[in-house]
């Protein structure tokens, strides 16, 4: 069976970055503001995960102070979910995908700072590659797009509130050990609660779906792209290496960047293509770290998901 489980692990967490691409695809089509909806996402997802928690019997954590971190964490997470929409509207769901993906980069700086996580010579390398991909993919886009600003801008905010959330993810169970439906039903309710104000102050009169149609699609938004796609993705993570999970992830942007390029008819030339390719290898080289210290920093993932997924 753990034979079994092993061998699985790679393609669970390969389709699990394909729907998370494909979540983009929705953003894109749905007439909806982007920080509306990243509280719709949130609030039905929250709904789910109230309910599996229930079914499982997980209670809330003791520690007022877990609690607050695991809220804090679902802030920072609607955040980066609303700024990944507006860089999706601004430079479509590929290079927004992809600028978020450097959130590797950011969790780095964090390691570094306040957890006293040394830095790699190819870690410095890495991001000095990815700065030169950045580059190499804005410069054609700068030219023919008066959104590109707005687009990179956010994109790459997104990816520091999306590494903010997993480092308050990690103080929460550092805190006290928090049950996994428990924890995403935290997280959901922290997301909602800070989409609030934003939502009526940047999306009013864009905030509700208009057609039955859209109501489907942001129904499949929060439960297939924040449950089932995270469940595949926390399932497989602690049973795969560091290097061969960073090399996987990395399946979520490509999925993007073709979905833009094939389905939304995003011009994309080769320059940009050369950017993202080195973008991709630069975060690949950045998710590499030496055996005991990358293991620290992800070892919430598999303290949290070995247990309820074993």
């Amino acid at each position: 069976m753990a034979i079994a489980s092993t061998r699985s692990a790679p393609i669970g967490l390969v389709i699990g970055c394909i729907i998370f691409g494909l979540g983009s695809l929705i953003v894109a089509h749905v007439d909806i503001g982007g920080w509306a909806m990243s509280f719709w996402r949130l609030a039905v997802s929250g709904i789910v995960f109230a309910v599996l928690a229930k079914i499982m019997g997980q209670r809330m954590p003791k520690s007022r102070r877990a609690i607050f971190y695991a809220l804090l964490s679902g802030a920072f997470l609607g955040l980066d979910l609303a700024l990944w929409h507006e860089s999706i509207y601004a430079v479509g769901p590929g290079i927004s995908t992809l600028l978020n993906s450097l959130q590797i980069f950011f969790l780095a700086a964090i390691g570094f700072l306040y957890f006293n996580e040394r830095q790699s010579i190819v870690q410095l390398i890495s991001l000095f590659l990815a700065m030169i991909g950045v580059a190499m993919i804005g410069s054609p886009e700068f030219a023919h797009n008066t959104a590109a600003t707005w687009g990179f801008v956010t994109g790459i905010v997104s990816g520091a509130m999306l590494a903010a959330s997993m480092t308050f993810i990690r103080k929460t169970h550092d805190t006290e050990p928090t049950p996994i439906f428990m924890l995403m039903q935290l997280i959901s309710i922290g997301g909602v609660l800070a989409m609030i104000i934003p939502m009526f102050v940047f999306d009013t009169g864009n905030i509700l779906p208009n057609t039955w149609s859209e109501i489907g699609w942001v129904l499949i938004y929060g439960t297939v792209m924040q449950c089932l796609a995270w469940g595949l993705i926390a399932y497989s993570i602690p049973k795969l290496s560091l290097a061969l999970t960073g090399l996987l992830l990395l399946t979520e942007p490509i999925a993007a960047l073709v979905i833009d390029y094939s389905w939304l008819d995003k011009p994309i030339n080769t320059l940009q293509w050369s950017g993202a390719l080195l973008t991709m290898f630069a975060i690949y080289l950045g998710s590499l770290k030496p055996k005991p210290r990358a293991l620290r920093r992800y070892r919430f993932f598999s303290r949290f998901y070995k247990r309820d997924y074993k």
